[in-house]
């Protein structure tokens, strides 16, 4: 099964909801609770820095015997990976902060609760891949 779902840069009212929609999915499978409460983290943490961060993007998700995302954006990139995945650094404006956003722990908490983690960026955008086992 695949699914994409679309991310619109700056789209508080909305954020969350792509999460949310596929923790339901998760559900409605029948994929063990803990698994879901790890991806469910992951994935709403990336749609965030997506609204955030990005000029947009889409997730893929793909369930198979393995469940993947794909979180990939257009531009700006993430100048220092290393940087940005320590506990506590972020870039956020000061609107994502005023609205209870930004914090910088969205990379370190995906990293954490991914079984499969991968990164790159460039000026143009940022792909994110992550791979979870759920049998």
């Amino acid at each position: 099964m695949e699914y994409t779902y679309t991310i619109i840069k700056d789209d508080y009212a909305n954020a969350g909801k792509v999460s949310s929609q596929i923790k339901k999915l998760f559900k409605d499978l029948q994929i063990n609770p803990d698994i879901i409460r790890r991806m469910a983290i992951a994935c709403y943490e990336a749609e965030i820095n997506m609204i955030i961060h990005s000029y947009g993007g889409i997730i893929k998700l793909t369930i198979d015997d393995e469940v993947h995302f794909i979180f990939k954006d257009s531009g700006p990139g993430i100048p220092n990976i290393d940087l940005a995945l320590q506990p506590g650094y972020s870039t956020a404006d000061e609107r994502a902060r005023e609205l209870g956003f930004g914090a910088g722990m969205g990379l370190s908490n995906i990293k954490r609760v991914s079984d499969e983690f991968s990164i790159e960026s460039c000026e143009k955008g940022t792909v994110l891949t992550l791979g979870f086992k759920v049998l």
